[in-house]
Protein backbone atom coordinates (compact mmCIF):
# COMPACT_ATOMS: atom_id res chain seq x y z
CA UNK A 1 0.00 0.00 0.00
CA UNK A 2 1.61 3.48 -1.13
CA UNK A 3 1.97 5.58 1.45
CA UNK A 4 0.69 9.77 1.51
CA UNK A 5 4.15 12.23 0.96
CA UNK A 6 2.96 13.22 4.70
CA UNK A 7 3.79 9.59 6.16
CA UNK A 8 6.97 8.96 4.00
CA UNK A 9 8.81 11.92 5.32
CA UNK A 10 11.57 11.67 8.06
CA UNK A 11 12.68 13.72 10.67
CA UNK A 12 15.45 16.26 11.07
CA UNK A 13 17.34 14.24 12.92
CA UNK A 14 17.16 11.14 10.64
CA UNK A 15 18.33 13.50 7.29
CA UNK A 16 21.41 15.15 9.26
CA UNK A 17 20.06 18.43 10.13
CA UNK A 18 23.22 20.69 11.32
CA UNK A 19 22.65 22.70 14.41
CA UNK A 20 24.88 25.49 13.62
CA UNK A 21 22.52 25.97 10.62
CA UNK A 22 19.43 26.07 12.54
CA UNK A 23 20.79 28.07 15.23
CA UNK A 24 22.13 30.64 12.75
CA UNK A 25 18.31 30.58 10.46
CA UNK A 26 16.80 30.86 14.18
CA UNK A 27 18.71 34.48 15.03
CA UNK A 28 17.57 35.55 11.16
CA UNK A 29 13.95 34.57 12.31
CA UNK A 30 13.97 36.65 15.38
CA UNK A 31 15.55 39.44 13.82
CA UNK A 32 13.00 39.56 11.49
CA UNK A 33 10.35 38.98 14.35
CA UNK A 34 11.92 41.90 17.00
CA UNK A 35 13.39 44.30 14.48
CA UNK A 36 16.09 46.49 15.89
CA UNK A 37 15.06 44.91 19.61
CA UNK A 38 17.12 41.69 18.60
CA UNK A 39 21.01 41.86 18.01
CA UNK A 40 21.16 39.30 15.36
CA UNK A 41 24.47 39.63 14.28
CA UNK A 42 25.43 38.94 17.78
CA UNK A 43 23.50 35.77 18.15
CA UNK A 44 25.08 34.42 15.04
CA UNK A 45 28.09 35.39 16.51
CA UNK A 46 26.82 33.07 19.46
CA UNK A 47 26.04 30.20 17.70
CA UNK A 48 29.77 30.36 15.84
CA UNK A 49 31.27 30.14 19.04
CA UNK A 50 29.20 28.19 21.21
CA UNK A 51 29.17 25.54 17.84
CA UNK A 52 25.10 25.55 17.69
CA UNK A 53 25.06 24.28 21.10
CA UNK A 54 22.44 27.01 22.45
CA UNK A 55 19.98 27.45 19.88
CA UNK A 56 18.05 30.78 20.10
CA UNK A 57 13.89 30.48 20.56
CA UNK A 58 11.95 33.29 19.58
CA UNK A 59 9.64 32.36 22.28
CA UNK A 60 11.27 31.74 25.13
CA UNK A 61 12.45 34.81 26.80
CA UNK A 62 15.67 33.13 28.92
CA UNK A 63 17.05 32.08 24.90
CA UNK A 64 17.23 35.06 23.56
CA UNK A 65 17.65 37.40 26.13
CA UNK A 66 21.20 37.96 25.77
CA UNK A 67 20.98 39.31 22.52
CA UNK A 68 18.04 41.96 23.25
CA UNK A 69 18.59 45.77 23.06
CA UNK A 70 17.30 48.66 25.06
CA UNK A 71 16.91 50.16 21.61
Amino acid sequence: MPCGPHLAAEPAIAMGFDPMEICIENCAQCKKMLGSWFEGPLCAESCIRHRGKLIPDCEDFASIAPFLTKI
